[in-house]
C-alpha cells in the first residue's frame, strides 16, 4: 500500500466530501428528529396508545429493511441527486428515534405520573415537565443510534448522485483503487465515531443529571 498516495487522496478530496457527508447526515437527522419525536409522543397518547404494540412491531420490522433498499427505492420515484438521498436517509433515521421516544415515555414510573396528576397537573404539563424529561436519556440514545446508522447509510447516497464519502469508496471499487476505498472507509468511520461520541457526551450528562 502506497501511504503517500493515500494521504494525497485525503488531501485532494477529503474535506469537500466530508462536508457533503456531514450535510447529508445533519439535514436528514434534524428532519428525522422533528418528525419522529411528535410521532412517538402521539403514539403514547390515548386513544392511539392502544395500537402502540402494533406500531412498535412495524417500526422494528421496518428497521430490518436493508439500507441499500431504502436508498434505491427512491431512484425510480424521485430520480437522482441530493433530494432523494435526503428523503431516504430521513426515513431510515425515523425508526430508532420514534421507537426510543415511545419506549422512553412508556418507561416512566406510573407512580410518578399518578403523583403529578394528583397535584393537579394537566396532561400537557405532565408530558412537558415529567414524561419528556425522564424519557430524554432514552430518546437521546435513539438519536445516537440513528446518527450512526445515517453516517454509514449516507455512503450509499453516491449511488444516486447524492455526494458524500461514498464517492471515494465506490470509485475505489470501480477503478480497483484500494487507497480510495481505505481513505473513504476510514474517514466514514472517524466521522461516525466523532458524532457518536458527541451525542454520547450529551447522553451521559443528561443521564447523570436525572440519576443524581
Amino acid at each position: 500500500m502506497n501511504y503517500e498516495r493515500l494521504i494525497a487522496v485525503v488531501r485532494e478530496e477529503g474535506m469537500m466530501l466530508v462536508m457533503q457527508h456531514l450535510e447529508l447526515v445533519g439535514i436528514s437527522l434534524t428532519i428525522a428528529i422533528a418528525v419522529a419525536l411528535p410521532i412517538g409522543i402521539v403514539v403514547t397518547r390515548p386513544p392511539v396508545n392502544r395500537w402502540a404494540f402494533q406500531i412498535l412491531s412495524f417500526l422494528n420490522t421496518a428497521q430490518g429493511v436493508p439500507s441499500l433498499a431504502v436508498v434505491a427505492i427512491f431512484l425510480p420515484i424521485m430520480g437522482i441527486g441530493r433530494l432523494p438521498s435526503l428523503v431516504a436517509l430521513t426515513i431510515y433515521a425515523l425508526l430508532p428515534i420514534a421507537r426510543n421516544t415511545i419506549a422512553g415515555i412508556e418507561g416512566v414510573d406510573p407512580d410518578v405520573l399518578e403523583a403529578a396528576r394528583g397535584m393537579g397537573m394537566s396532561p400537557g404539563r405532565v408530558l412537558r415537565r415529567i414524561e419528556l424529561p425522564l424519557a430524554l436519556p432514552v430518546i437521546i440514545a435513539g438519536i445516537q443510534t440513528a446518527a450512526a446508522l445515517t453516517v454509514g447509510t449516507a455512503t450509499l447516497a453516491h449511488l444516486i448522485a447524492g455526494g458524500g464519502l461514498g464517492r471515494l469508496i465506490f470509485s475505489g471499487i470501480s477503478m480497483h483503487r484500494p487507497d480510495y476505498i481505505i481513505a473513504g472507509s476510514l474517514m466514514t468511520a472517524a466521522l461516525a465515531i466523532m458524532i457518536d461520541q458527541l451525542i454520547g457526551l450529551v447522553h451521559r450528562r443528561i443521564s447523570s443529571r436525572y440519576s443524581g
